[in-house]
This record gives structure tokens, sequence and C-alpha cells, in this order.
């Protein structure tokens, strides 16, 4: 009975986030759908309809956000400095100290980890995040209170150096671009695929998901308040440098 199936996809703390992704199938019957909007609703939640892919819609669009992170950390950045700068955007914190916050041994599997990227290399070293008071950054323990640590910067600079990429220093305005466009620029191709049906819709997702400054309207609505021609010619010079089709502009934004 595929008309019956229907996923409800709660995020983490799910006693706490707002968020459920109701994810339609192909064939997912109407009142099917229609019911699940409404037990959201009832139990609390703020629900969004959206369909099957890698991902959803949420995860997909923070897969592009921290691909970008990683390589702005390589290239010369360091993970306080993108946090920072993506925390006075309004996020609730940056990239690295969300990922220390779920443990940076979610999906690490020592059986099958080559040890070449940066997140392996610190759970290697016990580094696991919040709970054993050591990842990106140093916890303490009572408190919780994070600072950097000048050994994670030499293990990514090491990192760096083994893959032969050469460190430059980048601007704030840049470092915000390389993460929040990749973003953007994902919505656009999820849009345009129908896996969300409304551009709000996407907006909703990351506003009550991820932490979105509710005062920039999600990504969505960022993207029309910054202008699409110069969100499509920022990838386009992106593309140029990179010369990767990782920044090539979907369909939709151009």
């Amino acid at each position: 009975r595929p008309q019956d199936v229907i996923g409800l996809h709660f995020f983490s703390p799910a006693n706490v986030m707002k968020l459920l992704e109701i994810v339609r199938g192909k064939l997912t019957a109407p009142d099917v759908i229609a019911t699940s909007m409404a037990l959201g609703k009832q139990i609390g939640k703020v629900a969004a309809l959206v369909g099957v892919c890698r991902g959803f819609v949420g995860n997909r669009i923070l897969a592009a956000r921290t691909a970008q992170a990683n390589k702005l950390i390589l290239e010369g950045a360091l993970p306080w400095d993108v946090d920072r700068v993506l925390y006075d955007f309004g996020f609730p914190m940056g990239p690295f100290a969300m990922a220390d916050l779920a443990g940076l041994d979610l999906g690490y599997d020592p059986k099958k980890s080559r040890g070449d990227i940066v997140r392996d290399k610190l759970c290697e070293m016990g580094r696991r995040g919040q709970k054993t008071s050591a990842g990106f950054y140093n916890y303490d323990p009572q408190t919780r209170e994070r600072s950097p640590e000048p050994k994670v910067a030499e293990l990514i600079e090491a990192c760096a150096k083994e893959k032969g990429i050469t460190r430059r220093a980048f601007s704030d305005q840049e470092i915000l671009q390389r993460c929040v466009y990749p973003m953007i620029n994902e919505g656009a191709k999820i849009l345009e695929e129908g896996i969300a049906i409304r551009a709000s819709d996407i907006d909703v997702v990351w506003v009550n998901g991820y932490g979105w400054p509710l005062y920039r309207g999600g990504p969505m609505f960022y993207a029309d308040s910054i202008g699409l021609a110069h969100v499509v010619e920022t990838l386009e010079r992106f593309r140029a440098q990179d010369q990767n089709d990782f920044w090539k502009p979907a369909p939709l934004l151009a």
C-alpha cells in the first residue's frame, strides 16, 4: 500500500526542536499527508512537507555548508574564525561548535577510517566533542565553556600540507559567502526538483530546525533580499577561482 507510506523526520533533540519534516513518497495519498500535517500540529511541531532525496531538505542543505566549512579550514581559516562569522550573522553556533555538540564520532567508524580528514584525526586523538571535553575546541567539564586549542590549529595546518594545499587569509565576508551561498544554491536545486513545493518551506525548515536567524527570514528569503543576480555573480566568481562545478549556479537561480 504505497499510498499509505510517509516519513516523519524529527530533529535532535526531538523534545525541544520544533521542526518536523513530513516526507512524502511518490505515491503517498493526500489524506495521509493531511493526517501527518495535522498530527505534527497536534504535538506542537512546525511541519514542513518535503520529498525524498538524500538528506531531505534540511540536511541536504547542511551538507553543502559543511563541505565548504571543512574546505575553508584547510585553505587557511580556523574553526573559530568560521564559527565566529556565522555566529555574528545570527546563528546560535557555527558548524564546528555544532559538530562538537553532536559528537565528532557521529558516523565515524575506526575500522573504515583512513584518517585523512580533520574530523577522523581528532577522533583518533580521543577528541570527540563536548562529551570528551575536547573536539575542535577544549571544553570546561563543569561549565562546558569552549576555548580554542592550538594543537587543533597545528593539526589542520599539517593536514593541509599533506594534501598540498596552500593556505591563505580569508576576510569575514568571504567566509560568510563561502558558507551561506552554497546553501542558497542547494535550496534552488531542491525547489527546481520539486523536493520542496515552495521557497518558504525551505525557510521554515532552516529557521525551525537549524537556528537560521529569524530576522533574516531563511536562506531563500535572504537570497531575495541580497539579490539573486549578486548570488549568481559570486557563485560564478568562486567557480572560476576554484575550477570546481560545486559552485555552478542552479538553473533556477541563473
